[in-house]
């Protein structure tokens, strides 16, 4: 487990300030609540064979007793490099993204198992949205009792999305929680 490097780190900054914008201070200077000290230190970001995990700095200095080869996992994974050297948010960097998201969609109860089986957000199937998402921007999936779905990319800015057609695509889907189901070997 290591540091990221300056390229890491601008790439799985700029994905998580995608989702999260200037909240993304919050996350970085976050104090840490692991470890029996009563100073854990802060959270950081260290690098385990090409998946980026979000740990305090009190547990990675126990973990420098474990060897590269028999460490599988430290703190939350939020992430992995791909063979092609390009960072990708997976499921587990949802409880994250959802307390300091920037945009967020809540969607109707009907829609909501659509979603959860990796199909698109529909404009019919959604409640209510945040204002001033524009096309592009990262946005974080809710049911209507606040619980985080998943996460994806806005298709539309939230002024189109109001003229759209209810089947139009409001949200491409990046991840949500039934992954933890459909993909458990993976995670």
């Amino acid at each position: 487990m290591r540091p990221l490097d300056e390229n890491e780190t601008t790439q799985v900054f700029e994905k998580l300030y995608k989702f999260v914008g200037n909240n993304l201070k919050n996350i970085v200077e976050s104090p840490a609540h692991e470890g029996p000290d009563s100073s854990a230190g802060r959270y950081c970001f260290r690098l385990q064979k090409n998946k980026v995990y979000y740990v305090s700095e009190s547990l990675v200095k126990r973990a420098t007793n474990i060897g590269r080869d028999n460490l599988v996992s430290l703190g939350t994974c939020i992430g992995k490099f791909t063979k092609g050297g390009k960072f990708h948010l997976t499921v587990q960097a949802l409880p994250l993204l959802a307390s300091n998201a920037k945009h967020k969609i809540w969607l109707k109860p009907t829609s909501e198992m659509s979603f959860l089986y990796g199909n698109h957000v529909l404009k019919g199937g959604v409640e209510k949205v945040t204002e001033n998402i524009v096309a592009n921007d990262g946005v974080v999936v809710f049911s209507m009792s606040d619980v985080p779905l998943g996460f994806g990319i806005a298709a539309h800015s939230t002024q189109e999305s109001r003229k759209l057609d209810p089947n139009a695509n409001v949200v491409l889907h990046q991840s949500d929680i039934g992954e933890y189901l459909r993909m458990e070997d993976e995670l």
